[in-house]
């Protein structure tokens, strides 16, 4: 049986498609050095034959298949490029939830990639696909393992060869995602968090040792407000001013405890500190679940929570979030964890707003009334979002330089200057909660922090890129001030506050 150029050209198109890959993962930030276990490279091939393939089969043009593929492959490495300069951290296999959330919430995503670049990207996509469909023809006899079906059997099935090569079952990884990438290169390191995900989320929570004890007065209400992008900058560029935060400062001098709390995430990810709050559970107890949890909980993984926890006591347990109850598949994973309500955006009218989203003081307001409609112990999980950047799609108002800074910032600082105009909402919100917990007539304990440090880059370009680590405080309208800074990490942060609020004693028993 003759071998006929249609077959001959599957297999360059496919080989010139391989190459072509390895000169894009070239352009990541990090660049991963070529030097990588033979399993890795196989792995890597055996991936990009079989996507070839595949889409041969399928459309029958094999250069217009490999050039959809590497333009597949370009654009993975342009987002990571993007995510590792937004928020130091390599794209890795977790990440693809994202494509289809930016789909639905486009403003949260598409500008960190660049507006020019993505309608760049998507206009060269169709031009790609128009040039291609009308450039090259389908071979008449395509089905003929001669031809064009012979070519891409034999290409399918050298990849899957490749995939199924036994070495590439012994590739390590640490869920370190710049290290994993820099040893195993981009391809393995995402199949092998694929992988890795397959596997159920166990682990134990402090939730399923601590033994309760009932406080003097009785239950209180419990309110923790998870503040979007909150941390104290004034230390980080000394120009701001104090009364920025001055209800924050007020609260602290009657705080219960305060100090930095060390958060999982950086810039973004706010699911990942909700987690560590929620369930108690440190990111090193995670595997690869560290990068989104939620999705192991959506998957069926059993986790302990801190709402399920008070639901012991007789507790309503509500979280309050201004955005749709899908996104991160809250919908899904808060009924999971032990939630009876979730007021999400729909609880809201759009005069709550505060510049995209809706505001601070609007979800105070929702606080209060709730607590004001409630005839039981209540624990409340309210999730802000009005800091929420991007934030250089904002502008700045000519009077807020005087009123955020005693000295002006250099040039290319609007972004911060934004920031300090939601920053100064949220202090105002600590303000509003003060004063309706100091009026609830039954004990109430408040816990205040933050996800992350907020997305900045061109700022941390001028001062220097803070450490991450955010704020929190505990303070309750019944106990007095017994002030003692002391820094936590996010898992440690929900025992500390019930430990403060007298539902669990100190020590904590062993186990926990």
């Amino acid at each position: 049986m003759a071998v006929e150029g249609a077959f001959l050209t599957v297999v360059a198109a496919a080989l010139t498609g391989l190459g072509l890959s390895v000169a894009i993962e070239c352009l990541m930030q990090p660049r991963p050095p070529l030097a990588r276990p033979w399993s890795a490279w196989a792995l890597h091939g055996g991936l990009w034959l079989l996507a070839h393939a595949l889409l041969t089969l399928l459309l029958g043009r094999p250069w217009f298949a490999a050039a959809a593929v590497s333009a597949f492959w370009l654009m993975l490495v342009l987002v990571n490029n993007a995510k590792v300069h937004a928020l130091r951290e390599p794209f890795v296999f977790q990440d693809f939830e994202y494509f289809t959330d930016a789909i639905r919430h486009p403003r949260l995503y598409i500008p960190f990639l660049g507006w020019w670049k993505f309608l760049g990207a998507a206009a060269g996509f169709v031009l790609a696909v128009a040039i291609g469909l009308w450039g090259e023809a389908v071979p008449a006899e395509r089905w003929r393992m001669a031809s064009q079906l012979g070519g891409i059997a034999l290409m399918g099935l050298a990849g899957i060869g490749l995939i199924l090569t036994r070495r590439t079952r012994r590739l390590a990884v640490t869920f370190q995602p710049e290290r994993d990438i820099g040893s195993l290169g981009f391809a393995a390191c995402l199949w092998r968090y694929g992988e890795e995900e397959r596997v159920p989320l166990t682990a134990a929570s402090p939730f399923d040792f601590l033994a309760p004890e009932m406080p003097d007065g009785g239950l209180p209400h419990l309110v923790a407000v998870q503040s979007e992008s909150f941390f104290d900058p004034r230390p980080w560029f000394a120009g701001i001013r104090a009364e920025v935060l001055a209800e924050f400062d007020r609260l602290k001098g009657d705080a219960l405890a305060h100090g930095r709390l060390d958060v999982p995430a950086w810039g973004a990810n706010t699911v990942r500190t909700e987690f560590a709050f929620l369930t108690g559970i440190g990111e090193d107890k995670l595997g690869v679940h560290r990068f989104n949890p939620h999705r192991a909980i959506a998957a069926g993984s059993n986790v302990s929570s801190l709402a399920l926890w008070l639901k012991r006591f007789g507790y309503r347990t509500i979280c309050i979030h201004p955005y749709p109850a899908s996104f991160y598949q809250r919908d899904r994973v808060y009924p999971r964890i032990g939630f009876d309500e979730f007021l999400d955006i729909r609880a809201f009218d759009k005069a709550g707003r505060f510049g995209p989203y809706i505001g601070d003081a609007a979800v105070a307001e929702k606080i209060a009334a709730v607590l004001g409609e409630a005839t039981g112990p209540v624990f409340i999980f309210a999730i802000t979002m009005e800091n929420h950047g991007p934030l250089h799609l904002e502008k700045v108002n000519p009077e807020n330089v005087d009123a955020f800074y005693h000295t002006p910032p250099p040039d290319d600082c609007d972004d911060l200057t934004i920031y300090l105009r939601h920053l100064r909402n949220a202090d105002r919100m600590i303000g509003a909660l003060r004063q309706t917990l100091e009026g609830c007539p039954h004990p109430a304990s408040l816990c205040w922090f933050g996800d992350h440090v907020p997305i900045m880059p061109k700022v941390y370009e001028i001062f220097g890129e803070p450490d991450g680590v955010t704020e929190y405080v505990i303070w309750s309208n019944r106990m007095a001030a017994q002030v003692r800074p002391d820094a936590l990490a996010a898992n440690e942060l929900t025992i500390r506050w019930l430990g403060e609020a007298g539902l669990i004693g100190f020590p904590q028993p062993a186990g926990v």
